[in-house]
């Protein structure tokens, strides 16, 4: 018989052999259709915070508070909106220093087309330096399309999330494109604790006018366990990430292990 471990670790490494290079907020699984249009159909939550193994002071904590909501749910399909914020902490100045404050909203409209979901999504990203001096605006918004896919067998369930788009507007940054994959396996071992692999890639496209560099690649792989609670649950995990231009204002790539916790609804 298969181990929780063995089983971990073959997921871990079929994601990593899958995915490979920019990260962004976790999948989006799809939501099975009410039987008549309706109104606040759906929500979910999460507060983060991961320990990061860095040799740059800039980068120490990183964290994130925020959700998405279905706005209504024409049974056809369904409109969303999410909100995140991230706080990245360094060492720089104090113990804990938060040097960094980055807000996405995005907007989403789906439709339905058999077990999967086809959206059109217009995605924002603006990033903020913290207690350091910044007059002018770091930030672009994509236009694009998301599919979502959930597989279910002998229960594990796979939550697949493919999504491009073109960068529309952007200030500071050069991107012209981005496109990524988001994979989410999830095997319950009893009611109360399951294990998890998540694992995302991306590549953004650059304007070479604007900095003379080749397209980024980033990606965040992580696995870990997950305790259920009456009302939510409590996801404690580790891994590694590629993130691009990890500074907003410093067009370099950083690497890190991580570890940390995830506090979601269930």
């Amino acid at each position: 018989m298969v181990s929780v471990s063995q089983w971990l670790c073959g997921l871990f490494l079929s994601v990593s052999l899958c995915l490979c290079g920019a990260a962004r907020a976790a999948a989006q699984p799809p939501v099975p259709a009410p039987s008549s249009p309706d109104f606040l159909t759906h929500y979910s939550f999460h507060l983060s915070a991961d320990a990061l193994s860095s040799d740059d002071r800039r980068f120490s904590w990183q964290t994130h508070f925020g959700g998405d909501l279905d706005l209504v749910d024409y049974v056809a399909g369904r409109a969303n909106i999410l909100i995140d914020y991230e706080a990245v902490l360094g060492s720089e100045f104090r113990r804990f220093d938060p040097n960094q404050g980055n807000y996405t909203l995005e907007a989403s409209g789906s439709v339905r087309v058999g077990g999967a979901e086809i959206a059109g999504v217009f995605h924002h990203v603006s990033r903020h330096l913290g207690d350091r001096p910044k007059s002018f605006a770091i930030a672009w918004n994509v236009m694009g399309v998301r599919v979502l896919h959930r597989l279910a067998t002998a229960g594990t369930t796979v939550d697949l999330q493919g999504s491009a788009g073109r960068v529309m507007q952007r200030s500071f940054v050069d991107y012209a494109w981005t496109g990524d994959a988001d994979v989410v396996i999830r095997r319950p071992i009893n009611a109360r604790v399951g294990v998890f692999a998540h694992g995302v890639a991306g590549l953004v496209g650059v304007d070479p006018a604007t900095v003379p560099r080749e397209s980024q690649k980033g990606g965040r792989l992580e696995a870990g366990v997950r305790l259920n609670g009456r009302a939510g649950a409590l996801e404690l995990f580790a891994g590694f990430e590629r993130r691009i231009d990890a500074y907003p204002i410093d067009r370099t790539p950083q690497r890190w292990a991580f570890a940390g916790f995830r506090f979601v609804n269930r």
